[in-house]
């Protein structure tokens, strides 16, 4: 039988509490007893010490035994003194007595008298062996001795009964503490269990698909920490299935967007309008290579966001392999009519660990976003230097620049910060993206500020091999 966790936690609580009370019966039944067993035989000495002087003063009037072992009665009254303890009581060398109508005290297994040489006088004939034996002193000589059985404190029946009358009431106690711990233990485990369970709805309704679900997490315990753990890890899958459906949406988009380019411009030349020339082949291949650094473009991200994108790193000069790639782009850049310029010569040779194929996707993909958003006549500046063990570039071109807000937001995919850096100029928005996740696989650092030239400057920092 599947237990919950509700019955397993309130099973718990009342066989814990059970015992709790059961250790608590023993130890107070086990108490009581041992202490009222201490009180009752200390009251009985006290009482044999009170017949022992009474004894005593008997013998010293007396001079003998004789008279006492032959008034039976006065013997009586003297135990039934003695059982109601030391005190006012009937004067029995008086001669007085309970009064009409009393009778004396039975006494069950009660005292005997013993003269000198230890023999019985008065009471029960048994093995003084068997008798714990007080003497009575007169003038300091033992004359007598007084005889009682050891070990039977709970022989009066008042005594007896007011023992089980505190069992009883020990038993009732427990029963209604029992009983008590069955009524609070339920709504206690349900209290408990109420955070967990309103977390199971929740994660239920999040496996549905619903990524709005939340948990209450007012309380200040791990269920409070649960129910926060919980909101955080939903809010993150909220995120991630908005960023997933943005992220199909901006791909159908950019994809939709050359291929329809592509169909127009092929109805046109089938139904004449244009003609099938060199020019208009030469546009069909622009927008063929537009889409193709497009799908490029995607595939790579995917790599990366799989973890899948190849690096065979090892130790590279990184300021070697940005001339060359500066070389290579020159003429393109001259074309456009933009300046690039590398200043690199404040900073000794340097190695990285690192994969160069991948260092300079990096770098072309940077100057390229420069040379597709910046305004003829400008210029790009690659700016190198090295602090502690890092490797710090400067990319800084001129104008147009970025709203300062929106630089947080350049290496988001599909995003734009201009209206005029669109499609029109080759970008598709995830240029950037790639250029973080190269850097990041790199273990540096990457962000995007303001240019001094009045531009946009990208911001590299690469950790230097070891």
């Amino acid at each position: 039988m599947r237990l919950s966790i509700r019955h397993k936690l309130f099973l718990t609580l009342l066989i814990a509490t059970t015992l709790v009370v059961a250790v608590m019966y023993g130890f107070m039944h086990w108490s009581f007893k041992h202490g009222f067993v201490s009180f009752l035989e200390s009251r009985r000495q006290a009482r044999i010490e009170h017949i022992r002087e009474e004894l005593a003063e008997i013998y010293a009037e007396d001079g003998s035994w004789e008279r006492l072992r032959r008034d039976r009665m006065r013997w009586r009254l003297l135990m039934a003194e003695g059982r109601r303890g030391p005190g006012p009581g009937p004067d029995f060398r008086m001669g007085h007595g309970f009064g009409p109508g009393r009778r004396p005290h039975d006494i069950r297994g009660g005292l005997a008298l013993l003269d000198a040489d230890k023999n019985i006088l008065i009471g029960r004939r048994v093995d003084p062996a068997d008798l714990e034996l007080a003497p009575i002193r007169v003038d300091g000589r033992p004359v007598g001795y007084i005889g009682h059985r050891p070990g039977r404190a709970l022989s009066d029946l008042v005594d007896i009964r007011f023992f089980e009358s505190q069992q009883r009431a020990f038993i009732l106690i427990a029963l209604l503490v029992g009983g008590l711990a069955v009524a609070l233990s339920w709504p206690l485990a349900d209290t408990l269990i109420r955070p967990l369970r309103r977390v199971t709805q929740a994660t239920r309704s999040l496996a549905a698909g619903d990524f709005q679900a939340r948990v209450p997490a007012q309380r200040n315990d791990e269920f409070g920490d649960l129910a926060r753990d919980f909101n955080e890890m939903a809010q993150t899958l909220e995120r991630t299935d908005a960023a997933r459906r943005q992220w199909m949406a901006d791909i159908s988009h950019e994809l939709r967007t050359p291929l329809s380019v592509l169909r127009a411009q092929l109805e046109a030349m089938q139904d004449g309008v244009r003609p099938l020339d060199r020019s208009g082949i030469g546009s069909l291949q622009s927008d063929v290579d537009r889409l193709s650094r497009l799908v490029e473009d995607l595939y790579q991200l995917s790599m990366a966001d799989l973890g899948a994108m190849s690096y065979r790193k090892r130790p590279v000069d990184p300021l070697a392999l940005l001339r060359d790639d500066a070389e290579s782009l020159a003429g393109e850049l001259e074309r456009r009519g933009l300046v690039l310029e590398v200043h690199d010569e404040a900073v000794p040779t340097v190695i990285l660990h690192a994969d160069p194929d991948r260092l300079s996707q990096l770098f072309r993909n940077l100057m390229q976003n420069s040379l597709r958003y910046t305004d003829a006549g400008g210029r790009l500046e690659i700016i190198a230097g090295r602090r502690d063990d890092q490797l710090i570039l400067d990319f800084c071109d001129t104008a147009p620049a970025v709203r300062e807000d929106a630089l947080p937001q350049l290496f988001e995919r599909f995003y734009r910060a201009e209206a005029s850096r669109s499609r029109a100029l080759g970008g598709a928005g995830l240029g950037l993206a790639i250029c973080r996740n190269i850097v990041e696989a790199h273990g540096g650092h990457i962000e995007a500020r303001l240019s001094p030239l009045g531009g946009l400057c990208i911001h590299l920092e690469l950790p230097l091999a070891s």
